[in-house]
């Protein structure tokens, strides 16, 4: 009789398992149908994508996020209008788009009174444009006007009073070779460099610095005193000279700290 066939052998044969497998067989009844890894992911592409275009559309598209003020802080001898006007920042705008660096840079050019300023967005409606302005060191007669000058020697604007408690400038310079080698701005700036250099209490009673050359530097106080500073170098030592005579001469009239290693002091 003829055994079975080589087709119905496989038949019969058991399906082999990985040994220690356990459960119904691979693709057998009762096995768990595979789920498409993508479709996950896809699912969360398409939610992070929604999410974006959502946020996008708030802060560019909607009428929530949009400039309705502008909040100006520090302004002092400007006006707050001053500072919008010039600042144009643009009403009506997406909050996110206003470009802060370009208003930074667009009110330091338009109002040199201005020394610093910072521009930031103030959520949900706003921009505040905090200023800090310059203040002037010296003041410098030109005709009927007076420039303010700064403690970096920049000046800085042209007012019809002269403000009070500062320092007056006079530049009374001999001749064009000394123009020519220290030119104004140069003897602007050490005669900032000087009134900076000075003690306290003589800066509060400084009434006048006299710039003649960069060599000859006077300073005139309240009480009739004159004092003569000499080039600004050594300032330290001139100012240390200076206190030093003050105190050991009180009703000297006149100081001279242009050596600071030999002061001098006399009534007239």
């Amino acid at each position: 009789m003829a055994g079975p066939t080589t087709a119905e052998r496989g038949a019969r044969r058991p399906s082999r398992r990985p040994k220690g497998a356990s459960g119904p067989p691979s693709g057998g009844p009762g096995a768990r149908p595979r789920r498409l890894p993508g479709l996950r992911v896809l699912l969360i592409g398409l939610a992070a994508a929604a999410l974006a275009a959502g946020v996008i559309w708030l802060l560019y598209g909607s009428d929530w996020l949009r400039v309705e003020r502008v909040r100006v802080t520090g302004a002092d001898a400007l006006t707050s209008r001053q500072v919008r006007a010039a600042a144009e920042v643009p009403m009506g705008a997406p909050v996110v788009s206003v470009d802060t660096d370009r208003i930074e840079a667009r009110l330091r050019q338009r109002l040199p009174r201005i020394d610093s300023v910072e521009v930031s967005r103030s959520w949900p409606r706003g921009v505040t444009l905090e200023v800090t302005e310059r203040r002037a060191v010296l003041i410098l007669r030109k005709g009927s006007r007076f420039v303010e000058v700064d403690r970096e020697g920049v000046r800085f604007a042209t007012v019809d009073e002269a403000p009070k408690d500062v320092s007056r400038l006079e530049l009374t310079v001999d001749g064009a070779a000394s123009l020519r080698r220290f030119p104004t701005d140069r003897l602007v700036e050490e005669a900032v460099r000087v009134r900076g250099q000075l003690p306290a209490k003589v800066a509060a009673d400084t009434r006048t610095v006299a710039v003649r050359s960069y060599d000859y530097i006077a300073l005139e106080l309240t009480g009739d005193r004159t004092v003569i500073w000499g080039s600004p170098e050594d300032g330290e030592a001139k100012a240390r000279a200076l206190t030093a005579l003050m105190k050991g001469v009180p009703k000297a009239r006149h100081f001279d700290v242009s050596a600071p290693t030999a002061p001098a002091a006399s009534m007239s």
